[in-house]
């Protein structure tokens, strides 16, 4: 679950702010396959991927890793 806990915080942002994948690779710079890859848990990030994506998003990279580190735990007590 840990690896797909980061691709399904970063789906839900991008989808929450109405970004298609496309769009979000324009806005990070960032690959529209490296985006999709990640939200798919076949790709982790790089901290430097954290704050382009959370930049791109308007929100912080601090925000998008405690998200993650919400759903990991909240599926560690199921």
């Amino acid at each position: 679950m840990a690896d797909h806990a980061f691709g399904k915080v970063l789906q839900r942002l991008r989808k929450s702010k109405g970004l298609s994948q496309e769009e979000l690779s324009l806005l990070s710079g960032l690959d529209r396959t490296f985006i999709s890859r990640l939200e798919g848990g076949q790709r982790q990030p790089t901290i430097s991927t954290v704050i382009k994506l959370a930049e791109a998003l308007n929100v912080s990279a601090a925000s998008i890793v405690a998200e993650v580190e919400d759903l990991i735990n909240e599926n560690k007590s199921d």
